[in-house]
């Protein structure tokens, strides 16, 4: 029997196999794992979905895998064959299709007729960005045409004609990516291969830039007295195992001000012109790893208290760091959170994780004068500066005003912030 790859999780189309847990000759139980794969920023294992000795290994290291692609060869017995005893393909013989890592191509002329398998959205797509859809080749479930295929013909993503582990890039429609020159013509060069982590960001980046027309507004925080609260409830967290962040105060602001702003906890269906609200508050936090950045979301942050998420944050973290994330803790994020204070800078402008509507990025904290009416003096404050990035097609730059203000001043005075 073939053991095949599953469904990796939502919005996952392919992976990376990073290790080869069984070779040939092996017994392998079922739900034994066989394989590791390195999948949308995560590592995880698959298991063996049967029994049996492994007759045949059909991929390698390195290797770019999808789900229903063959992965292992088992037979029933007692007794493990021997390699050799492995029956070779013959010389010339065609791969089959379900053993090849599919990838969008031109379709063959004198096709007129065929049914094309896309979705209306796809259709709608394809006319949009100029591309013949009779003329795709679809990569989706028995043949299907999907957008990350229309929007690689167009120019959006890999070229047709390349192998399906091309990456996609960010140029505009109808425009591909010119090749790059020879830079050993003027000093020695080196080249590595993108990590799976980076080749996610690089697909998820491009994706973003090329569809959401993204504006950012800048603001700032007096967290002069949400400091002095962190640290004098830090030593109570500590005792409880974990540290109490700035972040995780953060967090709880983001959750209330999500809360009387929906809509920058939406998404934008722009097929049915529709806007889709959700009524739960799942927050992607960004995580600095050494093997580049992940955004594992805490769910339900507006049901919990602060000293909790501080709690769930640090986990989080920990296990993001050591790669230990399942798809599904990077997966249902409603909003972004990306703090740099803790490294520097004065400002930036993160990117909207798309589908979602928008992101804050929080920088350095640092002491400024700022002018007391009551005492008509200057006085030194702890100020946070924090930049709001969004989807103009949902919000305008009032909305997001409102946004910063609302949640400034829920920072600005900690006791509201807990009684809220």
């Amino acid at each position: 029997m073939e053991l095949k790859l599953p469904e990796l999780g939502d919005n996952v189309s392919a992976a990376t196999v990073v290790g080869v847990l069984v070779k040939e000759g092996d017994r392998v139980a079922p739900g034994q794992p066989v394989l590791e794969l390195e999948t949308d920023k995560a590592v995880m294992e698959v298991p063996a979905e049967a029994g049996g000795v492994v007759r045949r290994v059909l991929v390698k290291v390195g290797d770019e895998v999808r789900p229903g692609q063959p992965f292992l060869e088992l037979e029933a017995g007692e007794e493990a064959p021997k390699p050799q005893e492995a029956p070779a393909p013959p010389k010339g013989a065609q791969v089959e299709p379900a053993q090849e890592a599919p990838g969008p191509s031109l379709a063959p002329a004198g096709e007129e007729g065929r049914l094309i398998p896309a979705a209306p959205s796809v259709r709608r797509l394809a006319r949009e960005l100029g591309v013949d859809i009779r003329q795709v080749r679809g990569t989706g479930l028995a043949g299907r045409i999907t957008a990350e295929d229309v929007r690689r013909a167009a120019g959006l993503g890999a070229p047709a004609e390349l192998p399906p582990t091309a990456l996609p890039s960010a140029q505009a429609p109808g425009y591909p990516a010119p090749r790059l020159p020879d830079f050993s013509r003027w000093g020695p060069v080196r080249t590595e291969p993108m990590s799976g982590v980076r080749k996610a960001t690089l697909r998820s980046m491009a994706q973003a830039w090329a569809q959401v027309p993204m504006v950012t507004h800048f603001d700032e925080a007096d967290i002069t007295e949400l400091e002095a609260l962190r640290k004098r409830y830090a030593k109570r967290a500590e005792e409880r195992g974990f540290r109490l962040t700035l972040t995780a105060f953060l967090l709880k602001a983001l959750a209330l001000t999500l809360k009387a702003f929906p809509k920058f906890n939406a998404s934008i269906d722009p097929e049915q012109a529709e806007v889709v609200y959700k009524d739960y508050v799942h927050i992607g936090v960004a995580v600095d790893t050494p093997f580049g950045l992940l955004v594992p979301v805490i769910r339900n942050v507006d049901q919990k208290g602060v000293l909790r998420l501080a709690k769930e944050l640090q986990e989080i973290s920990e296990r993001a760091r050591e790669r230990k994330l399942s798809p599904e803790e990077m997966q249902g994020g409603t909003f972004s959170l990306s703090n740099l204070g803790g490294i520097g800078g004065t400002g930036f402008t993160p990117i909207v994780n798309w589908p979602e509507v928008a992101i804050l990025g929080v920088s350095r904290s640092q002491m400024k004068p700022l002018w007391d009416a009551e005492k008509e003096a200057f006085v030194p404050r702890l100020v946070m500066p924090f930049s709001l990035t969004y989807d103009h097609r949902l919000i305008d730059g009032a909305e997001a005003a409102r946004f910063c203000r609302h949640l400034a001043a829920l920072l600005e005075d900690p006791l509201g912030l807990a009684l809220e």
